[in-house]
């Protein structure tokens, strides 16, 4: 099983399921259980367990089987945790934030802003010259952004994230 407590797997779980949910997999009993027993093992109210099992499910780290009881019908819905495949999930998260902090790089290399000195607002050349530089909210002169640490920044993560790929 993968380790929870894995800083990188913890992130990503954090992001999808929240700290209850890391709750509930961290008192998760073994093998096929009811979200009833999950809930009872763990502590988390049965509405966030049904909640995260079925997030869970969604992204394909946590298996469902049904049974029906044949004398009353009823169906039961047996969970299990499956993150062995979490290593993949882990690379095409990072392939997506690579993706959204190219086109945020992009858009501040090629980009001139101009912000309010108050920090109401903050437009690129266009829209502060159809304002006449001056801010649509507190009407102060707005101020041109030198925005080279910003891009610098990015830079550096995307160096980061893209080494580690």
């Amino acid at each position: 099983m993968t380790d929870s407590n894995d800083p990188v797997v913890r992130g990503y779980l954090m992001q999808l399921i929240g700290e209850e949910g890391i709750e509930m997999i961290e008192n998760m009993p073994e093998g096929e259980v009811t979200d009833e027993q999950i809930a009872e093992a763990s502590g988390v109210m049965l509405n966030i367990v049904r909640r995260t099992l079925f997030i869970m499910n969604e992204n394909k780290l946590a298996v469902c089987r049904r049974e029906r009881d044949s004398s009353s019908g009823w169906l039961t819905y047996l969970w299990q945790l499956d993150l062995s495949d979490i290593e993949s999930h882990l690379v095409k998260e990072q392939k997506r934030i690579v993706k959204n902090l190219e086109m945020r790089y992009n858009f501040e290399v090629d980009s001139v802003f101009y912000t309010c000195p108050e920090g109401c607002v903050r437009f690129e050349f266009k829209e502060a010259s159809k304002c006449e530089f001056m801010c649509p909210v507190c009407g102060e002169d707005m101020m041109f952004e030198d925005n080279s640490k910003t891009v610098k920044k990015l830079r550096v993560r995307l160096d980061a994230l893209e080494a580690s790929s």
